[in-house]
């Protein structure tokens, strides 16, 4: 049999064993499976459904943490998307560390070596803690004044000061856990890299309203309150996670053996997430120019925007445990000189994404009044939160593809392609758009929505276009 017709079997739908029986492997962390070989279907499913059930937690924890502090009014409100806002750099950097280990785990993994993917995870957690330290001191000392700088009102900036120095300051358990459970997502111990974001989250959830109302013996400490129940959350699930990488036996065996840094092995990180942290800083640092548009309209604007902003990412954040599947799928299968697997790989997860976006766009669009009811009351932000999450769930379907495709060619160790394309997509179409029809055009903040919707279909489309040429396939990692 020859290897292209082993790969047609291996693109084939898994039919034994059951799906019920996949799943509950996928669970447990079926550690000595090969995603390089047998059925693709199968290889998806034992990575993707521990990926996406962490992601689901985290879209509960986001909805549950802007409907707690949504009592607290449309301040308090603007304060948190405001500050999500500035964090945008952490998550950039957090993310692109996080790009640069899976890439080059995965592939290590893929070669079957895995003492390489061991030294590569151990550089990554150290540059982590490095880039932490320097961040988090600036974002303490400078909280206020970069709300002030985003154009928070007096109001906004008193209410909101406490949470964004918390948020700012907090940011090593951010990047400590995204760097190391990509370590683990790479490896393909995606139950692992599940059980820390549940750990992280459900005391996300516990601890938000307690700190917020101050219930029993906790402070009532209002907005300010959901920034320390945040940082706790996830600086347990960070430690929680460290002590589980250096624990013996895994796919990735960090000892202390490890520990001493390595240079080469630090620059070939950071070559890959110096383009993937500015790739998702190009996604990530428009929505600040979007909220600064928006933020020209008033709290109520802004509140609406950030309601359904939470909400799309409900949706969205389980469709990026189908994406880092598909990376994953990718880096290993290059590592194992299979691109004809890899790319099947990429198109088998577009698809499952599609429909399951799909599902949800469709019910984003006829339940949207009655979802945005359980999180505001006032009409004007009703209106705004409404408007909004019809207008982007339009997009859907192209958005599933769009969200697959970009995570596998960072998987790839192609970061460059999505950073070029996001460049062209967000800064030099999207935000244009959006002033344009906010603008001149006089949509107000309708104009802002419909740019989103506009920029991830443009982004999808060409990223298809782009994929399909196939030189991702030759990258070296």
């Amino acid at each position: 049999m020859t290897a292209q017709q082993t790969e047609r079997l291996d693109t084939s739908a898994a039919e034994a064993p059951g799906l019920w029986t996949v799943v509950r492997d996928s669970l447990r962390g079926e550690q000595h499976y090969d995603y390089t070989a047998g059925p693709i279907g199968r290889a998806i499913l034992l990575l993707s459904v521990p990926m996406v059930l962490e992601m689901v937690l985290e879209s509960v924890f986001a909805v549950v943490d802007i409907f707690w502090v949504s009592h607290l009014g449309a301040d308090a409100v603007a304060a948190v998307g405001l500050t999500e806002s500035l964090l945008t750099l952490v998550y950039a950097l957090a993310m692109g560390l996080g790009i640069g280990a899976t890439a080059l785990v995965a592939r290590r993994i893929g070669e079957k070596d895995p003492e390489g993917a061991a030294r590569g995870a151990a550089q990554a957690l150290a540059l982590a803690l490095l880039v932490s330290l320097l961040l988090g001191t600036a974002g303490a000392l400078l909280a206020p004044r970069l709300l002030a700088l985003m154009g928070a009102s007096p109001a906004v900036i008193r209410i909101g000061s406490g949470y964004a120095t918390i948020m700012l300051g907090g940011e090593a358990a951010i990047i400590v856990l995204f760097v190391v459970n990509a370590v683990f997502r790479g490896a393909g111990d995606a139950a692992i890299a599940m059980r820390v974001l549940w750990l992280a989250n459900a005391f996300n959830i516990l601890l938000g309203p307690l700190f917020i109302f101050g219930v029993g013996p906790f402070p009532e400490l209002g907005v300010t309150g959901a920034a320390v129940a945040t940082t706790t959350g996830r600086a347990i699930g960070a430690t929680y996670a460290v002590v589980r990488l250096f624990r013996p036996g895994s796919r990735v065996p960090v000892g202390r053996r490890h520990l001493v840094l390595d240079f080469g092995v630090m620059r070939q990180i950071l070559r890959l997430a110096a383009s993937a942290s500015l790739q998702t800083l190009v996604g990530m640092a428009s929505w600040i120019g979007l909220v600064r548009i928006l933020a020209g309209y008033g709290s109520a604007a802004l509140a609406g925007y950030t309601i359904a902003v939470r909400l799309i990412i409900f949706a969205m954040l389980p469709s990026w445990g189908l994406s880092n599947a598909a990376a994953t799928m990718v880096g290993q299968a290059l590592g194992a000189r299979k691109p004809d697997r890899a790319e099947a790989s990429v198109w088998h997860a577009g698809r499952y994404n599609a429909v399951f976006l799909s599902v949800v766009g469709l019910l984003y669009f006829a339940g949207a009044p009655l979802i945005v009811s359980a999180f505001t009351r006032d009409p004007a932000v009703t209106e705004h939160a409404v408007h909004c999450l019809r207008i982007v769930a339009l997009g859907f379907p192209l958005y599933a593809y769009g969200m697959v495709l970009t995570q596998s060619f960072n998987g790839a160790g192609d970061t460059w392609t999505p950073t070029w394309l996001n460049l062209l997509c967000f800064w030099l179409f999207e935000i244009p758009l959006a002033w344009l029809l906010a603008g001149p055009a006089r949509q107000g903040p309708s104009g802002v929505f419909w740019s989103i919707m506009a920029a991830f279909s443009v982004l999808a489309l060409a990223s298809a276009a782009v994929f399909r040429r196939g030189r991702w396939k030759t990258r070296l990692v």
